[in-house]
C-alpha cells in the first residue's frame, strides 16, 4: 500500500528513475512520445552491431583503479523510436559518477537497465559512467520529429543507462535539447546534471520561478559546488536575495556569480552569523549531516518556507534493505521528517536529479541571455578520465570537472 499509494514514492520514483505509470508522458512539446514505449524488435534506424568504439568502462564495483579504456564497445543502437544517437563532444563528470563506480543505487538502477543488454552480458557490464554530454546528433529514431542529423545538442543521461565516456551515447528525446549557441561543447558538457539538479530542487519541488522570487530570501548550503553555482546564477536570475555558505576560498566566485552575501563555514562562527541574519524564505542544502539540526531555525516559519535537501537515504535504503523495504524505510523516514518540521511551521522536501529536456530548453535560454554561465574547474582529456576521477575525489572543486571527448589524444 505504501509503495502504490504514497504520493512521496510515486514522486521520487518518477523524478529518479522514470519508471513507468509514474507520470512521464510529456506530450505537446513537439518531440515525439515521452512515455514509456517497449522496444520494438526488428526496428532499428542505426547501423547493426558490427564497429566498435573507443570507453571507459567499468567491469565491477569498486575504486578509481576499476575504470578500464577499451577500444572495443558496441556502437549504440536505436532499439526505441523515440531515441537519438549522440556523438560526444564532450563529457562532464559529477559525484554520482563516482559513487555510481563504487555501486551507488545499483540495486534499484538495475530494474530499469537495458534488459536485453543484460541479458545478453550476463549483468550490467561493462558499465560506462558519466551523465552529461555535449555534441552532435548522428542518428534518430524513426518517430524523432524535434531533432535532426547534425544538430548540436546537449544533455543529461538517465543513470540507469549507459553513459557518456564514450564515443557515442543514445539517449531519449526526452533527455535530449538543442545546445546554448553561445557554448562550446565543453561548456555546455559542464551544465546539464547540475543545472536540472537545481531546476528540479528550485521549480519543480520548491515551486520558485522568475514571477515569485523578487522578495524571497534564500539560502544556499554548499554553495561552491556544481549545483550550488548553478543555483546561485539561477536564483539571481529570478530576482532573489541570495546568501551563499562556502569556504573563504571560494568566496570570490561566489560573488562573481551573484552572491548577495557570503558566509565561509570554517570561521568558527557561522552559525552566529547566520542567526544575525534577516530569516530566510527557502533553504537548499546540498551537504546534508547535521545541518538538518539547525539549518530550518534559520527559516520563516509559518508563512510556507521550504527546507530542501539533495542528501538523502532514497537510493542507500533500497540497496541496503531491498526495493520493497527500502521504499516503506524511505516513505516512513520521509513521512517523519516531514511531519516533524511541518509542526514547527516548515516545509520539509527531498529533491533529486530528473533527466528532462524541455528543462534544458528553459535553461539553454537563461544561457543565451548570458543570465547563467558555465562554471568549470578543469578540462581533461578522453586519456586522462581516471586523474579526472581521482581529482573529483580529493573534493574542493570550484565547479566542474570536464572530458574533451573529441580531441582523444
Amino acid at each position: 500500500m505504501l509503495l502504490k499509494g504514497h504520493p512521496a514514492c510515486r514522486n521520487v520514483l518518477s523524478r529518479l528513475l522514470g519508471w513507468p505509470g509514474f507520470g512521464m508522458s510529456c506530450s505537446g512539446t513537439g518531440r515525439g512520445s515521452y512515455g514509456w514505449q517497449r522496444p520494438r524488435r526488428g526496428i532499428h534506424t542505426s547501423c547493426p552491431r558490427s564497429t566498435m568504439m573507443p570507453s571507459w568502462v567499468i567491469d565491477h564495483y569498486g575504486n578509481n583503479d576499476v575504470l578500464r579504456f577499451t577500444e572495443t564497445m558496441p556502437l549504440p543502437i536505436i532499439h526505441y523510436p523515440n531515441e537519438v544517437i549522440i556523438k560526444v563532444h564532450a563529457a562532464g563528470l559529477n559525484p554520482i559518477d563516482i559513487s555510481m563506480r563504487s555501486g551507488y543505487g545499483a540495486s534499484a538502477l538495475d530494474m530499469k537497465r537495458d534488459p536485453i543488454r543484460i541479458k545478453t552480458a550476463g549483468s550490467e557490464f561493462p558499465m560506462t559512467l558519466g551523465r552529461d554530454v555535449s555534441g552532435v546528433v548522428m542518428e534518430c529514431g524513426l518517430s524523432v520529429k524535434y531533432f535532426r542529423p547534425g544538430d548540436e545538442v546537449w544533455a543529461a543521461i538517465s543513470p540507469w543507462k549507459q553513459g557518456t565516456l564514450a564515443e557515442f551515447v543514445v539517449a531519449s528525446v526526452n533527455e535530449v535539447s538543442r545546445k546554448p549557441r553561445n557554448l562550446s561543447h565543453i561548456q555546455a558538457a559542464s551544465m546539464p546534471y547540475v543545472g536540472l539538479t537545481a531546476w528540479s530542487a528550485l521549480k519543480d519541488v520548491g515551486g520558485l520561478n522568475q514571477d515569485n522570487c523578487s522578495n524571497k530570501r534564500v539560502l544556499i548550503i554548499g554553495a561552491s559546488g556544481g549545483v550550488g553555482t548553478f543555483a546561485i546564477q539561477l536564483l539571481k536570475a529570478w530576482g532573489a536575495h541570495v546568501t551563499a555558505i562556502c569556504s573563504q576560498d571560494a568566496s570570490a566566485l561566489v560573488e562573481r556569480l551573484g552572491a548577495d552575501a557570503v558566509i565561509d563555514y570554517k570561521s568558527g562562527s557561522m552559525k552566529e552569523q547566520l542567526q544575525k541574519l534577516p530569516k530566510f524564505d527557502f533553504i537548499l542544502d546540498s551537504i546534508g549531516g547535521s545541518t538538518e539540526g539547525w539549518a530550518p531555525g534559520l527559516l520563516n516559519k509559518w508563512s510556507g518556507a521550504k527546507y530542501i535537501t539533495l542528501v538523502t537515504p532514497f537510493l542507500v535504503n533500497i540497496d541496503r534493505l531491498g526495493v520493497a523495504d527500502g521504499m516503506i524505510r524511505n516513505a516512513m523516514t520521509f513521512g517523519a521528517k516531514s511531519l516533524k518540521y511541518l509542526c514547527t511551521g516548515i516545509h520539509y522536501h527531498w529533491a533529486f536529479f530528473s533527466s528532462n529536456g524541455p528543462s534544458l530548453d528553459e535553461i539553454a535560454e537563461l544561457v543565451d541571455a548570458e543570465k547563467i554561465k558555465p562554471v568549470i574547474d578543469q578540462v581533461f582529456p578522453f586519456s586522462d578520465v581516471p586523474n579526472a576521477f581521482e581529482k573529483m575525489e580529493r573534493g574542493h572543486a570550484r565547479g566542474k570537472t570536464v572530458i574533451n571527448v573529441f580531441n582523444k589524444k
